[in-house]
């Protein structure tokens, strides 16, 4: 009985693990747009192995390597080689931010923050600059997690010593725009905004550049063992994974062929707020909003404007009409008393209802008084006459004596 005991402990402690491994996987294969198939691996021992992407258009560089055996993650290096180098660009911008640089850095865990200062919409403008002219058509923008897309954006270029419109300005759709090939060494950027915005990378594609770029992840595979590669998620997503070796100078390591992409049907486009409409094209992104709404037309749902400027916005402002930065609220009825006409406190909405309550307490206190005095009676004289008959008279008793 013991034995059998500790069997059924096992048996539920493992498929709790499974399950909770499986809502590890789907939590993070969620975020990922595409995805590559490794069939079993021709190898006898554990051996480090890579997958090239050399013809993948990726605009997020993050990667999840499945082991389709055990349902886990296994750690993973993601390498790319340049060989030759592209034409180095520094960016300023308008306002001035101190971390402007980490748009040009090449990491999606970093990014440059542009702030919403009041209750309209704000303009970033961005300088890229090159000591010698780039050629390009296209320009991507990573955003960082949990941020809407710009409400639009327009492109300027320095050709010639003139001033060219590369792209009017125009909503975004994408994080990546295409325009007509342009050459020159000076771009000027600028994003409106009505949400705050935070750009982990701006990368101007270098159509001219010969460039001879060799993208491989690596991991290490087990025998008899298949693998899937998933990639180029919309947010960041890290997958679990346990210790891993040295796998950026392992030596032997096998080339595998690359394989066709696949779309991955269990990509959920990101939408932090659950309301239906994913986070790049959300007017309120951080609250449940899945009409839209925006009375005002400024680009900025109603439940996350501030209608009267006084700091909170219209879903957690208790009076989003007027402003009362204090909120107070003396009735507890979540209306601000600045905006309470109607109170809803019972005795505030019926004036009478306080004097019905006072004339009833006075009825009572003279019906009271009118008892206790009924109750207490003066003594009454007894006469002769009304004396008891049957009783004797006094001489009598002494007569008899």
């Amino acid at each position: 009985m013991f034995f059998r005991k500790i069997g059924v402990a096992v048996l539920i402690f493992g498929f709790a693990l499974s399950v909770h491994a499986q809502g590890s996987v789907s939590s993070v294969i969620d975020a990922y747009r595409s995805y590559k198939d490794v069939g079993t691996i021709s190898v006898n021992v554990p051996t480090v192995v890579e997958m090239p992407f050399a013809d993948e258009f990726i605009e997020r560089f993050d990667f999840a390597v499945l082991d389709v055996e055990t349902n886990t993650f296994e750690p993973h290096f993601f390498k790319e080689n340049i060989f030759v180098e592209n034409v180095a660009i520094s960016a300023s911008t308008n306002p001035a931010v101190r971390d402007a640089r980490s748009m040009l850095d090449g990491s999606s865990r970093t990014y440059t923050s542009f702030s919403l200062s009041s209750n309209t919409a704000e303009r970033a403008q961005i300088t890229l600059t090159s000591q010698s002219p780039v050629t390009s058509s296209k320009i991507t923008t990573l955003l960082d997690d949990d941020v809407a897309l710009p409400s639009s954006i327009e492109i300027h270029a320095i050709v010639n010593g003139r001033d060219v419109i590369v792209v009017a300005d125009k909503k975004m759709e994408g994080q990546t725009v295409r325009f007509p090939q342009t050459t020159s060494s000076k771009w000027i950027i600028t994003f409106t905004f009505v949400q705050p915005l935070r750009i982990s990378e701006l990368r101007l594609n270098q159509d001219d550049v010969t460039t001879s770029n060799k993208k491989v992840v690596r991991f290490l595979a087990q025998p008899n063992h298949s693998y899937r590669i998933y990639f180029d998620p919309d947010r960041s997503s890290r997958a679990p994974v346990g210790e891993a070796g040295n796998l950026a100078s392992a030596k032997n390591v096998v080339t595998l062929s690359e394989n066709a992409t696949k779309s991955n049907p269990n990509y959920v486009i990101a939408d932090v707020d659950g309301d239906g409409v994913p986070d790049i094209n959300d007017n309120c992104i951080a609250v449940n909003n899945s009409d839209q709404e925006d009375v005002n037309g400024n680009g900025r749902g109603d439940v996350c404007d501030d209608f009267d400027q006084d700091g909170l916005i219209n879903s957690q402002d208790n009076c989003p009409n007027h402003p009362n930065r204090n909120q107070r609220d003396v009735d507890s009825d979540g209306i601000g008393n600045v905006c309470d006409g109607v109170e809803s406190r019972i005795t505030e909405r019926h004036a009478w209802i306080p004097w019905v309550g006072i004339g009833f307490a006075a009825f009572v206190l003279v019906l009271l008084l009118f008892l206790t005095a009924k109750s207490i009676r003066t003594p009454e004289t007894v006469l002769p006459s009304e004396q008891d008959e049957n009783q004797p008279p006094e001489d009598s008793q002494n007569i008899s004596e």
